[in-house]
């Protein structure tokens, strides 16, 4: 079997752009060819340190549980109320507005 020049050609044509964009990356700017108007940020550390490195993970991490147990908790309680969230149900907003309008009379008569 014998391959068309036209098929040749695509496939040297393919293999010099995909080697030219894999060299693409190495011509970005480093930070010593920064422009004028960066001087101020190119003389602070551009990495933190590893210990605020880990703070901000323990941040984000407790950030998350927090969001997760409250969502955790809102979710309780609308099942408590009547939705139930794996019902394939055709009335799929209503049984939700009408869960959260329970709730929140539930809410509003234990204050």
């Amino acid at each position: 079997m014998t391959s068309s020049p036209a098929k040749k050609w695509a496939v040297l044509l393919a293999s010099v752009v995909l080697s030219v964009a894999s060299v693409a990356p190495a011509f970005a700017q480093s930070g010593g060819s920064a422009p004028a108007g960066d001087e101020a940020t190119a003389a602070t550390p551009a990495t933190p340190s590893a210990a605020s490195k880990a703070a901000a993970k323990a941040q984000r991490k407790a950030a998350r549980k927090q969001a997760r147990a409250k969502k955790n908790a809102e979710l309780k309680q609308l099942e408590s109320n009547g939705y139930n969230p794996a019902r394939n149900d055709p009335n799929y907003p209503t049984d939700l507005q009408n869960a959260q309008k329970k709730a929140a009379a539930g809410a509003a008569a234990s204050q």
